[in-house]
This record gives C-alpha cells, sequence and structure tokens, in this order.
C-alpha cells in the first residue's frame, strides 16, 4: 500500500520528453487541407503556364586569341608573364550599340507578327505569311499594334482592336497608333502611305480568306535598345579565352539568328580593322604610281626622239661598262632616298598625331627589312588598334585606356630613338654613294656629247622604271595579303537551340507542391503559437506546474449528471479514473475535504464537482457537495433543486444545519445549495460558522466536496484552502489561458499552496491522438482523448442516436485539436 503522505510532485521528474512523434501526428491530422491547397496551388501553376509566353535561352560561342605581340610584352614589363588577352575589352564589345546595330542591319527585327489568339501572345517570326517593308527614309510617326485581316487572294484590310486589360502586360501594349490606316483595303505589294507611316505589305505564304495576324512596327533606336540589353556575355570558364554570348528570347529562331549576327558582326569588325592597314598601303601605292606613271611616259617619249634624231641604234656597245655603273649608284641613291623619306615621314607621324597610330605604315609593308623597327611598328599599330576598340565602349579616364596609353607612350619613344639612328646611318651611306657617283660623272663627261646626253635621258628612264616596278610589285603583295586576311578570332559554336528558362515548369510544380503544404503548415504554427489557451495535455505539462491527476472528456449530452445519467459513457469512465486517483490521496483521512476550484468562471468547476461526488457516491460513499460559490450559484440549476435556503442562508442564521443538507435523487449524494446571493460572500464564507458546519459534515459523510469561486478571480477561495484536504485545479481545453496559470504556478513555486491537482476538463473525441499513457505519477490511468468508439468497441456505450451518415462531422474531426 502507498502511503498516503507521498509527495506526488517528485513524480514530474519521471515524465517523459515531449517526442517529435507528437507533432508529426497532431498536424498531419490536417491533411485535408494540405491536399486542397496543394490542389489550388497546382491548378494555379497550370493556368500560369497556360496564359504565360515562355522565353528561352539561345546561347553560341565565340573564340577570342592571342592579340598581343612579343614586342609589346617585352616593352612592357608589367605584361611578360600574362595572358595578354583582355577579355573584359571584348565582352564590352560585343554588348555594345555599334556592334548590335552592325547585327540588326543584316536582320529584319523592326516589325513583329504575332497570331490572333485568345489564349496567349504567339510571335509567328520567320512563319509569318506576310512581310512588312518599312520605309525608314520616311518619318514614321505611329506605330502601335495593327491587325491584319485578308479578304481576297491578293487583298487585305488593316484594322485596330480594343485592348484588354492584359494587353497592357503584353507586346500588345505599344505606342500610339495611325489612325488612317483603319478600315481600309489595300493589296499586296501596294506601298501604303499616310501623313505618319510609310510601308509596303508582300505576301509570303498561302493564306485562307479570312485568316487573321497582327504586327508592330518598331523603331530602329526602340530594337537597338531593347536586344543591346538582351545580350549577356561571360567568359565559359576562368582558364580558357571562350566567350559565351546568349540572349533571352520568346522566339527560338529570333534569339538564334540575332546572336549568329552579333558574332558575325564581331569577326567582320575584327576582320575591318586589320584591313585597315592593307587598304592605307593601297591607297599609299596608288598614289605614287599614278604620279611616276606620267613622268615615266615623258621621260620614255624623250629617250626615243633622241634615238630616232642622232639615229643611235646599239646603245649599250657604245657607252659600255660605264654608263651600267652609273645606273646601278643611281638606283642605290632613289633606294636610299626612298628611306630617308619613309623615316622622316614615319617622324612627322609620329609628331603630328595624338594617340592613335592605327594607319601608321610598317617598313616590312613599304619594303624596308629593318626587323627592330618593324617589330615596334607592329606592336605600335596593335596596340594602337586596341586602344581604338576599346574606345568604342569606354571613355578616355578608363584604366584600361590608361595602361594602353603608357605602352603607346614606351613604343613612340623607342621608335623615335631607332629612327634617329636609321637616319644618320642612311645619310652617311648616301654620302658614300654620291662620292662614287661624283667620280663616275667626272669619267663619263669626258665621251662625246651625244651619248653624255643619252646617258642621262637613259638614267632617268631607268630611274622611273625601276621604282614603278617596285610598287607595282608591293601592290600586288598587298593586295594578295588583303585578299587572304582573315580575323584572328573564330565562332566556336553557332546557336541552334534555345532552353526553356521561364517559366521553369518543374520548379514550379515542385515549389506548388511545397508551398501549397508549408503554407498552411505554417499558419496552423502560426496559429498554435499565438493561440494562448490550453490545447492538450502536452500544452498542460508543459505550462502548469503542479501535478496533472486526471482528464475528464467533453461531453455532447444534454444534461450535466453524466456519470449519473450515463454511466456507460467514456466521459462516465474518466470521472471514475479520477475517483480512483483521488482514493490514494489523503487516505489516512475519515472525511475526505475535497475543495474543486479554476482560474475563472466557465472552465467547468461545477460541472466536474457534481459529477466527481455522483461518482464517488456511486461507489457507496456518502458523499455532500458543497455549493461555495455564492456570487454565481449554478448547482440547484444541474440538480433541479430550490436554491431559496443553503448555505448563505445558514450563515447568516436564517436557516439550520440540516435543513440546508438535501438529499438528491441518487443514493449516498447530498447536496448544500449556494443559497441566495448574499451582499458580501466573502466575509459570509470566512465566518467561524462555516468551519463548524464543516466539523459537522466530517461526523455524517465520508467525502465533501466543496464547489468553490474561480481562484483567479475572488479572494475567498484562497482563505478557503485551509478546509481542504485535497485541491482540485480545473483547467479547460480550448478555454483557460496559459496566463491564468502563471498565478498557480507562483503559487506552487512559493509554497503557498499544498495538495494541489490539476484536472483537464472538456477533452473533446476525435482526431488521430490518443494517450494510454501508464499510470499517471503513480495514481491510477491517465486517460486523454482519443477517437470515439475507435479503440473502444463501444464497449462502454452504445450511441443509438448516432447517424451512419454523418460525413461532415467525421470531417470537422480531422481539424479538432
Amino acid at each position: 500500500m502507498i502511503d498516503g503522505n507521498v509527495d506526488i510532485s517528485k513524480f514530474e521528474q519521471d515524465v517523459k520528453p515531449i517526442d517529435i512523434k507528437y507533432y508529426l501526428i497532431k498536424y498531419s491530422r490536417y491533411w485535408p487541407l494540405y491536399v486542397t491547397c496543394i490542389f489550388i496551388a497546382l491548378v494555379s501553376v497550370f493556368l500560369f503556364h497556360r496564359y504565360s509566353v515562355e522565353e528561352y535561352e539561345v546561347r553560341g560561342s565565340i573564340l577570342i586569341k592571342q592579340k598581343n605581340t612579343p614586342e609589346v610584352r617585352i616593352l612592357d614589363r608589367s605584361n611578360i608573364f600574362s595572358g595578354g588577352n583582355n577579355l573584359e575589352n571584348d565582352i564590352l564589345l560585343l554588348t555594345s550599340k555599334s556592334l548590335a546595330q552592325e547585327a540588326l542591319n543584316k536582320l529584319h527585327f523592326d516589325v513583329s507578327y504575332f497570331a490572333s489568339t485568345n489564349i496567349k501572345e504567339i510571335e509567328l517570326y520567320d512563319k509569318s505569311p506576310i512581310k512588312v517593308d518599312v520605309d525608314w527614309n520616311f518619318p514614321q510617326g505611329g506605330s502601335g499594334v495593327i491587325h491584319f485581316t485578308l479578304v481576297s487572294e491578293n487583298e487585305f484590310v488593316l484594322t485596330n482592336e480594343e485592348r484588354g486589360f492584359f494587353d497592357f502586360l503584353s507586346a500588345k501594349a505599344s505606342g500610339p497608333f495611325d489612325d488612317q490606316l483603319l478600315n481600309k483595303t489595300y493589296r499586296f505589294g501596294e506601298e501604303i502611305t499616310t501623313e505618319k507611316s510609310k510601308f509596303t505589305v508582300h505576301k509570303m505564304k498561302y493564306m485562307r480568306d479570312g485568316e487573321k495576324l497582327f504586327f508592330i512596327i518598331h523603331h530602329p533606336s526602340d530594337v537597338l535598345e531593347s536586344y543591346q540589353k538582351s545580350i549577356a556575355v561571360r567568359p565559359i570558364n576562368s582558364y580558357g579565352t571562350v566567350l559565351q554570348v546568349s540572349t533571352i528570347s520568346r522566339v527560338v529562331e529570333k534569339g538564334r539568328d540575332y546572336v549568329n549576327a552579333l558574332m558575325d558582326s564581331y569577326l567582320d569588325y575584327d576582320l575591318k580593322e586589320k584591313n585597315r592597314i592593307t587598304e592605307n598601303t593601297l591607297a599609299f601605292l596608288d598614289l605614287q604610281m599614278s604620279i611616276l606613271e606620267d613622268s615615266l611616259r615623258v621621260v620614255e617619249n624623250r629617250m626615243l626622239n633622241f634615238k630616232v634624231e642622232n639615229k643611235l641604234m646599239d646603245v649599250s656597245s657604245e657607252f659600255g661598262g660605264v654608263l651600267g655603273n652609273i645606273q646601278r649608284l643611281d638606283d642605290l641613291v632613289q633606294e636610299i632616298d626612298f628611306e630617308l623619306s619613309y623615316y622622316k615621314s614615319l617622324q612627322n607621324y609620329l609628331v603630328d598625331k595624338g594617340a592613335d597610330y592605327g594607319d601608321i605604315l610598317a617598313p616590312s609593308i613599304v619594303g624596308l627589312s629593318d626587323g627592330a623597327l618593324n617589330g615596334m611598328i607592329s606592336a605600335l599599330v596593335s596596340t594602337s588598334l586596341e586602344r581604338r576598340k576599346l574606345l568604342a565602349i569606354v571613355n578616355d579616364n578608363h584604366p584600361n585606356i590608361r595602361q594602353l596609353d603608357e605602352q603607346i607612350d614606351k613604343l613612340r619613344e623607342n621608335i623615335f630613338e631607332n629612327i634617329e639612328n636609321l637616319v644618320s646611318n642612311t645619310e652617311k651611306r648616301k654620302s658614300e654613294v654620291n662620292k662614287k657617283l661624283a667620280e663616275l660623272d667626272k669619267e663619263f663627261s669626258r665621251l662625246p656629247q651625244t651619248e653624255s646626253s643619252y646617258a642621262n635621258i637613259f638614267r632617268q628612264y631607268r630611274l622611273r622604271e625601276n621604282l614603278y616596278n617596285y610598287l607595282l610589285e608591293k601592290r600586288a603583295e598587298a593586295g594578295i595579303a588583303k585578299a587572304s586576311n582573315v580575323s584572328d578570332n573564330s565562332v566556336l559554336d553557332y546557336a541552334r537551340r534555345g532552353s526553356l528558362v521561364f517559366p521553369q515548369k518543374p520548379q514550379n510544380y515542385g515549389m506548388a507542391v511545397g508551398l501549397g503544404f508549408f503554407i498552411p503548415l505554417g499558419f496552423l504554427l502560426l496559429y498554435h503559437y499565438l493561440n494562448n489557451r490550453i490545447m492538450d495535455q502536452i500544452q498542460l505539462r508543459n505550462s502548469l506546474r503542479i501535478p496533472l491527476l486526471g482528464t475528464i472528456g467533453y461531453s455532447t449530452k444534454d444534461t450535466n449528471m453524466i456519470v449519473a445519467e450515463h454511466p456507460k459513457s467514456m466521459v462516465s469512465e474518466s470521472f471514475r479514473s479520477l475517483r480512483s486517483a483521488l482514493f490514494y490521496i489523503a487516505s489516512e483521512k475519515k472525511c475526505k475535504r475535497i475543495l474543486v476550484t479554476s482560474s475563472v468562471s466557465g472552465e467547468g468547476k461545477t460541472f466536474v464537482s457534481l459529477n466527481l461526488a455522483a461518482a464517488i457516491a456511486l461507489s457507496g460513499k456518502k458523499t455532500c457537495l458543497l455549493g461555495m460559490d455564492l456570487r454565481k450559484p449554478k448547482i440547484s440549476d444541474y440538480v433541479g433543486i430550490s436554491n431559496k435556503v443553503g448555505l448563505s442562508s445558514y450563515l447568516v442564521g436564517k436557516s439550520d444545519k440540516e435543513e440546508i443538507i438535501m438529499p438528491t435523487q441518487y443514493e449516498n449524494l447530498y447536496i448544500v445549495p449556494s443559497g441566495p446571493i448574499p451582499p458580501n460572500p466573502a466575509e459570509l464564507l470566512l465566518k467561524d460558522k462555516m468551519e463548524e458546519f464543516l466539523k459537522y459534515l466530517e461526523n455524517d459523510f465520508e467525502v465533501v466536496l466543496m464547489d468553490t469561486p474561480p481562484i483567479g478571480l475572488v479572494s475567498e477561495t484562497m482563505d478557503l484552502l485551509r478546509f481542504s484536504d485535497v485541491n482540485l485545479y480545473i483547467v479547460r481545453q480550448d478555454y483557460t489561458h496559459k496566463k491564468y496559470l502563471l498565478m498557480v504556478n507562483d503559487l506552487y513555486a512559493n509554497d503557498q499552496i499544498r495538495d494541489f491537482y490539476a484536472v483537464f476538463n472538456g477533452l473533446r473525441s476525435g482526431g488521430d491522438i490518443y494517450d494510454f499513457g501508464g499510470y499517471n505519477y503513480g495514481y491510477g490511468y491517465n486517460y486523454s482523448y482519443m477517437r470515439k468508439n475507435k479503440y473502444t468497441g463501444n464497449y462502454y456505450e452504445i450511441d443509438e442516436n448516432k447517424k451512419p451518415s454523418e460525413w461532415f462531422d467525421k470531417f470537422l474531426r480531422r481539424f479538432r485539436v
């Protein structure tokens, strides 16, 4: 036998911690809500996909090759160990408006064609049965959406339809419309001209009569702005020099054509920059040859006339080797003069030019074989061309421009120093050759006058002829070089297919399932977090520090006398369980006094008091129930007895003890009603007569239950605790606030109350959670709520009034906490 003085509070240490299974079962009961929300989310996503215009990413790749020459890397020490490729410049060039304009010039993007549908926009692009040629030399003033309707094989009508609400979010939300085009019949190939528009419509494919579509005319500046922003360029990896060029387009073919045209324009730009030097060389050679050709023709005529007049036939045998030596030295002097002329022109060019040296002619192009100068000039030209390309994208203050300017300055200084040395050496060579030529001229002057005159003319002729042949040879070489010139870069992969980027259907459906589940779950978690009412036994144990003695189920009966009138119900069984637990507490007492209270009114303390008294009375113990709630008496109403006399009338001396103790129709159960409501209930309960009355009851009854006022609302209950052996604190599910329990916890922690036990009242049947949790702190069984009759098999009670098709009630019970 268990000692009645055992401190039950110590059994709190044996309570198991909260298991995650509790939360899984608790929130899994809301599965119909999750299924409904997921279904709504999936339908919404399906409709979104149905009416959304797909967008595709189209990608191509281009290979950027090494550009910097070894000379640049040697002269710029900071660039010796770097790769020499500035991919940022190429990325900026590919995303520039100038290159976008070059690409758009190859395409027909100024007009967009759409199928006439009520679901979503479908752009036809190259599948359009018509083509609109717009005359952009004419000041186009209106565009907007132009609806096309075929009325016959060669005729059509242009109209304008009213815009819907969703049209303002689509391509139909365009600019102003030219009203002069409306409701007129036109023929294919006819030039349509108004004050604001000028274009021609051509038929490209077969169309049925009445077929409709609409098209939009875009201004080139708007098209340029849109497509220039749509291009994204990035390196494929950090180690290579391959750039990926991509764009987002609603039509794969349209995006593909633009990406490919942009990459081709980039190669054309690079080739154009390379051909610029060759074109300048050809222009220089053509100019020199045109001047030399006239001079050669004049000297040739003089030589022929001289031969005829002086009857000279075999000139070479007559003059011997002297004239040949003179001619050789003249050629050498001419070459030296050509070199000096190039060097001095190069000096003047470097002095006059600012920072752009892209048009300079390298020595190798004009036939000079100085390797050092040729390398430095090539490096200067390459660096200057790179600077010019970068200036098309950024301004002069850009860090890359400044870096290139430093390289150009270094090259320019080295070239100046090299040219000065070359000019000095060349002038020395010319002076030596002129000395030898003067000696030969003296020797030639001793020849006859006729021979001397002919030699002078022949020298001029051979000089011009050799120079002309030399320029002609160089021109041919430059032309061949231009014809065989190719871009340093190349397209690695042309754009072919597109990948869907919007809408992301698998991700959207997955997100719909996730949101459909987590949004209601989040609301439930938030609701339960913000809900301050006690909802289940786990919450009660976490919020209340006093021991939990038992649980009482929720009653759906019309009567409050559940134990007496429905003894087989689950609620009656829960009162029997509570009765069994109470028998082990203060068992040494001859008459056990049980006080029942709660935090506020409405938590069921009178209901618990009445049915607990009935359960104890049914066990054979003589029981008396005192209605000590003098402010709101209810016991008399529950049992159907008069409240004209009662405890209040006894305490004021108007009634006797025997008069206020009233028997009930139930064996061993007696009631002391509260009596008329007094003006001073707190003071009445504190009178000595109250203690005398309780001692009187101890002699005649084995159990005395006291239904007292709520401890959280009135003060007299704390004073009544001195009369009780056991105190029951009633907590009602979905009614009692957690904050109400703070006062009881504080009183219990400070030892201001003793022998206090909680009773969880009003647990609703339904749901899937049940807890036949073994012994409750060592005193009897602790029944929590369970699905009605699922585990009992109607053992306790057969509900004859239950309808077999209460499906709605079953559905609602899924959501009960």
